[in-house]
């Protein structure tokens, strides 16, 4: 349990606490603003089917998988440049 220490989180933002919350932002404006603007889009264009994906993007919560996959390539890029 000591990975969840409050020192180690502290470290850990002391570290890379800029990346981090620019990669949950970001996350946050593709989940909550394109993907519905796409369904929208698809739905006018495609097939009317796709209106339903526009609240469901807003309602299902990706960030348990999407927040760690773009964190992970992050550190991977990021070990890469040094």
């Amino acid at each position: 349990m000591e990975h969840y220490s409050v020192a180690k989180l502290k470290k850990f933002l002391k570290e890379n606490g800029l990346a981090f919350v620019i990669i949950f932002i970001g996350w946050e404006i593709i989940e909550d603003v394109l993907f519905p603007v796409l369904f929208v889009f698809l739905g006018n264009t495609v097939h009317p089917a796709f209106y339903a994906g526009a609240p469901a993007s807003i309602l299902l919560c990706f960030h348990w998988l999407a927040i760690p996959i773009l964190w992970g390539l992050w550190v991977k890029i990021s070990k890469n440049r040094k």
